[in-house]
Formats: structure tokens, C-alpha cells, sequence
């Protein structure tokens, strides 16, 4: 649709987050009448989302914001299961008693973006173990099962792209489909709940929900899904050489997580302002306007804003000021170990090697070495791609110094004498 009734919608679509809907005009009159309850479902495979997750809260903070009701959906249950979608192989089972951890350490990020209560469109927060672990199979197979059919289930994408490329597909993952259409259900008999939002590879299942709500209940349930999202580059959203940019600050610093923004290529700036930012539109157009050098401005605003919505503003200006003074200055800021190493040694070029280990970051070659392989090295927050790389003159930036880093929370300052 080019315009939209409802802020939701129109939000969604001025700022980038809508790839496919079922029904746009149909959802857009649904938002613009009455309060829509919505929910995302994550699945509790780590200790921390990463910042591909970020585009999924975003939605949620925006749909609140917009007068709704958004519902955060813990996935207990189903990560027993493991999501076959774009995956070769199967997820490793995971235990009881890892699930609940990971599943503590991911509640923390959506305090910081939703306000959740029981009132009005207040947040709400549920686990799908809740009623998937009590699922008669029997009972399942005849209530559920029955409405599946297995013809369109082998075209979902998430099972046939496993299949054209032979790859094994466990029954267990292939009931994965059928779980989340039921959670679709189970949700809307809850809360009333309409619409499941998801990225775009979880199309196929969301729109098994779809089609289960209609047989089922026989209510229009509908499916919104953001794009894919990469870099200018080409590089999947949240994935770097050094790993995965992590949301809580026990995995990534504040400053870490500021620096990661502060890298953004020029190209993907007016983008993520959009995606992550709650700036308004007429600011991230200024913003996006400015060019040559006067751009690292706006990645600047980018990164402090990010920050301020995930960590704090205290923590995000905190973040600012350490790169002001590191970068703008030389100086030894917010902790930041000044090295000074011949100007001479320099112009030849020192090994990162023997370098990592002058410096202190590194006791030996051979665990500089490692570091390289296992890509958390970096020159400048570059990642060295090799244990043959040379620091030079030529990495030395306008104010004077080299930062070299190893992995999140380990940064030198080299000050050529």
C-alpha cells in the first residue's frame, strides 16, 4: 500500500521495517479501529539476543508506542524443538536447565525498550512451555495435526531448501512448523492476539499460523515480517569478524556496543537511523544529508542514540566522550593504557604478533596468533584478517595513535615516539 490510515503502519513503512504482509489494507484498518495485540516469539538459544534481534524490538517498542499491545513470546517449548529455518543442520538439544538461563539473560533487553503491566496495552511477557509441554500427542495429532497438510509443509522454505540440498531433517524439526502455527492459536485464545511479526525467514511458519487460526477458530489472523538485513557490504546484520554484537552488557560493553554503530558504512547510516533510532524522521533526513566527512557526524548521533535506547543515555554519552578522547585527542581516556613505541620501528613495520605481546595484550606469539584466527584482533576496530599483518605509520590515525584491540574489552592506545 503507498499510504496508510494507522501510526503503526505508517511508522513501519516510513522507517523500513515492512517486507510482506498478508493483508496490508486489512491489518491497516484493524490498527487504525482498535488497540491490535501483537506478539514476536524468541526462541532461547543463547544467554543474550545479538543485534539482528534489534530489529524485531524495535517493531515492539514502536507498536506500544503506537497505542497497542505487544506481547513478548519466550520460547521455552519450541527450543527444545530447535527452527530448521535456513539452518544445514540441526540445533544442538539443549538442556532444561541451559534453556532457563538463556532464557533469564534474554528477558533483561525488553525492560529497556517496553513497558509491560497488565493495563491497557501494557507489554505482556509469555513462555510457550507454558502449554506446549503439556501437549497430549494423541490429542494433538487429532486437534492440530489434522488441519497441516504435509504437501504445502515440504514447500515452506525452511523445509525445502533442507531437502534440495540433502541435508538432514530430523521429524522433530519438522514438527517445528506445526508448534508455532499452534502458539498463533493458543496466543489469540489467550489475549485475543491477531497479528505474528517475525523476520523474514519466518514467513513460512508465521504464515502456518495463518492458516491454522483460520481453520481452527476461524478469525483472519495476519503476518508482518522485516526485511533481511545486511550491510552495504553484504554481511548479515549483527555479524562481524570479532563475533556477535551481544545486547547485554555483561556479553558487550557499552562502549564496545557504541563503537559497533560508530563503524556503520556510510551507505547504511540513514538506514539505521531509521531502524534504530527513535529520532524523528525530518532529523534522520538532515542527518542522512551530509556528506564527505562531515557523515562520521551522523554515525556519531547513530551510535550515541543506539546506545542511549539499549544501555542508558548516561552510558551512551559516557561511550561518546571515551571515543572523543581516544580518537579526537590521543589521549588515555576512561581507562584506555597508553603505549609508546618507536616512530622508527614503525616506519618498517612491527608483526601484530610481537606487537599484541609488547603491548601487553597478549602473553606469547602463539596466543596473539590464536587471537587472529579466531578473528578477535583488531587494528583501529578493523579486524586483522591475518598473524602476518604489520602495524605501521600508515595506521596511525589524524590525533597521533593506533588502537589495537583483543576481542571486547581490551583496548591499547600505541603513541608513536
Amino acid at each position: 500500500m503507498s499510504a496508510y490510515k494507522s501510526d503503526f503502519m505508517r511508522i513501519l513503512q516510513e522507517r523500513g521495517f515492512i517486507h510482506q504482509l498478508s493483508n496490508a489494507q486489512g491489518l491497516d484498518e484493524l490498527c487504525a479501529e482498535e488497540m491490535v495485540t501483537a506478539y514476536i516469539g524468541f526462541d532461547c538459544t543463547a544467554t543474550s539476543l545479538h543485534v539482528g534481534s534489534l530489529v524485531q524490538i524495535m517493531m515492539l517498542y514502536w507498536l506500544q508506542q503506537s497505542g497497542h499491545r505487544p506481547i513478548v513470546l519466550m520460547g521455552g517449548g519450541t527450543t527444545r524443538v530447535g527452527d530448521p529455518t535456513g539452518k544445514d543442520e540441526s540445533r544442538k538439544v539443549l538442556t532444561e536447565e541451559i534453556i532457563e538461563e538463556n532464557k533469564a539473560g534474554i528477558k533483561k533487553v525488553f525492560e529497556k525498550f517496553l513497558s509491560f503491566g497488565v493495563d491497557g496495552n501494557k507489554a505482556i511477557m509469555m513462555d510457550n512451555a507454558e502449554w506446549l509441554m503439556k501437549i497430549n500427542y494423541m490429542d494433538f495429532l487429532r486437534d492440530v495435526g489434522r488441519y497441516f497438510s504435509v504437501n504445502q509443509m515440504i514447500q515452506r522454505d525452511s523445509v525445502r531448501l533442507r531437502l534440495e540440498r540433502e541435508q538432514h531433517l530430523s521429524f522433530l524439526e519438522f514438527n517445528y512448523m506445526l508448534l508455532q502455527g499452534y502458539d498463533f492459536v493458543e496466543i489469540y485464545n489467550r489475549t485475543g492476539c491477531r497479528l505474528q511479526m517475525g523476520g523474514s525467514d519466518q514467513w513460512s511458519n508465521i504464515l502456518s499460523g495463518v492458516d491454522l487460526g483460520r481453520r481452527m477458530v476461524e478469525k483472519e489472523f495476519f503476518a508482518l515480517t522485516t526485511p533481511l538485513l545486511t550491510t552495504a557490504s553484504g554481511m548479515k546484520m549483527g555479524k562481524t569478524a570479532a563475533g556477535a554484537i551481544w545486547l547485554n552488557e555483561d556479553m558487550l560493553s557499552p562502549y564496545d556496543y557504541w563503537q559497533f554503530w560508530r563503524n556503520t558504512e556510510d551507505a547504511d547510516v540513514e538506514k539505521f537511523l531509521k531502524l534504530f533510532t527513535i529520532l524523528p524522521m525530518d532529523e534522520i533526513a538532515r542527518l542522512a544529508a551530509l556528506e564527505g566527512a562531515e557523515i562520521n557526524e551522523a554515525k556519531k548521533v547513530l551510535a550515541t542514540e543506539a546506545t542511549a535506547l539499549m544501555h542508558g543515555r548516561e552510558a551512551a554519552e559516557a561511550a561518546a566522550e571515551t571515543a572523543r578522547k581516544a580518537f579526537e585527542e590521543g589521549a588515555n581516556a576512561a581507562g584506555l593504557p597508553t603505549v609508546q613505541v618507536s616512530a622508527t620501528e614503525l616506519e618498517t613495520g612491527i608483526g601484530i604478533l610481537s606487537l599484541f605481546v609488547t603491548v601487553g595484550l597478549c602473553s606469547s606469539n602463539g596466543e596473539a596468533r590464536r587471537n587472529v584466527q579466531g578473528g578477535a584482533v583488531r587494528v583501529n576496530d578493523k579486524a586483522v584478517q591475518s598473524h602476518t599483518f604489520a602495524v605501521s605509520m600508515d595506521d596511525v590515525t589524524e590525533d597521533g595513535v593506533i588502537k589495537l584491540s583483543l576481542g571486547k574489552k581490551k583496548h591499547v592506545l600505541v603513541k608513536p615516539v
